[in-house]
């Protein structure tokens, strides 16, 4: 029998899989398709300081091998989410939760931080730091090691649960910038987020998304993960949650491989809602084949 428990940041998972921010809603629009008590845990979608309409549409483009996306963040704030969203989750899933939490100051950050700490049912922050620096000229925390570090420095100061800091791949040196959030107290490091990309319509020669650029996913840009999770794990002592373009549990498997303790699905939701269910249920299949008993054994055995 295998054992497919992980730990991650303290915390202990029945299995690593956990959908990705941004693609599995607020995760009880899922419980009324399967139990979704058999996932690791979720993270739910990116939530900031006030609601966010989002951009303008069309804000979703299908790809080869993948898809744009350009919604903007859309929720309706962290007080909604608290008074609204939470209850109706508890309700069907009975384990701790990461809240996804997105800002455009530092300040933003700390205060939704400092609102949803009291919850009881999230037992890790993750940070998401591609948002434009609205205060630093709008370029993304996460490109600027400096950016990054500041962010994670100011959210640990008013939580004593795991920040997890995800980082955006769209940089020169993703080490640089792992090391500076991990020299800051993050517990944890969570990648890839989204390639920036672009898909111009021949009919009317124009961008097809109406924000122009989007966050590209899907199965094209696992090999950029695999490779990013792969150098962050030699740079860091802290935990890595890996994404990017999974579909499969072969997938789950290369990215633990690389040094994942935990791994997000993240488009595959999009195409195939039973996806994260189906990866769960095949996982002992593919350690069976892979001769792999426990998968806590695994991770970062590549190096």
């Amino acid at each position: 029998m295998v054992n497919t428990k992980v730990n991650l940041c303290g915390v202990e998972l029945d299995n690593p899989i956990i959908p990705a921010s941004g693609t599995f809603g607020f995760g009880y629009e899922f419980a009324r398709l399967y139990d979704i008590n058999v996932l690791g845990s979720l993270s739910f979608k990116g939530t900031t300081k006030d609601p966010r309409f989002g951009n303008p549409t069309p804000r979703i483009a299908e790809c080869e091998s993948g898809m744009l996306n350009s919604v903007g963040l859309q929720n309706p704030g962290v007080d909604k989410v608290i008074s609204e969203e939470l209850p109706k989750l508890k309700a069907c899933f009975n384990k701790p939760v990461m809240a996804n939490v997105s800002g455009f100051s530092v300040k933003d950050y700390v205060y939704t931080v400092e609102k949803l700490d009291s919850e009881s049912q999230i037992g890790w922050f993750e940070i998401n730091i591609s948002c434009p620096n609205v205060h630093g000229g709008g370029l993304a925390f996460g490109t600027s090691a400096e950016n990054a570090a500041a962010v994670t420095k100011a959210v640990k100061k008013v939580t004593k649960k795991p920040v997890i800091i995800k980082l955006s791949p769209n940089v020169t040196d993703i080490t640089e910038i792992a090391k500076a959030c991990e020299a800051e107290g993050a517990d944890g490091i969570s990648l890839i987020n989204t390639l920036l990309g672009m898909k111009i319509d021949l009919k009317t020669k124009k961008p097809v998304l109406a924000n122009k650029a989007g966050g590209f996913s899907g199965p094209a840009i696992k090999p950029v993960a695999v490779r990013m999770i792969y150098q962050v794990y030699d740079a860091v002592k802290i935990p890595i949650v890996g994404m990017g373009g999974v579909a499969t549990a072969e997938d789950v498997i290369e990215l633990m491989l690389a040094g994942a303790t935990a791994v997000e699905v993240g488009a595959a939701n999009l195409v195939e809602p039973f996806a994260c269910k189906n990866i769960i249920e095949d996982l002992p299949r593919v350690m069976e084949k892979y001769k792999i008993n426990n998968l806590s054994d695994i991770i970062g055995g590549a190096h």
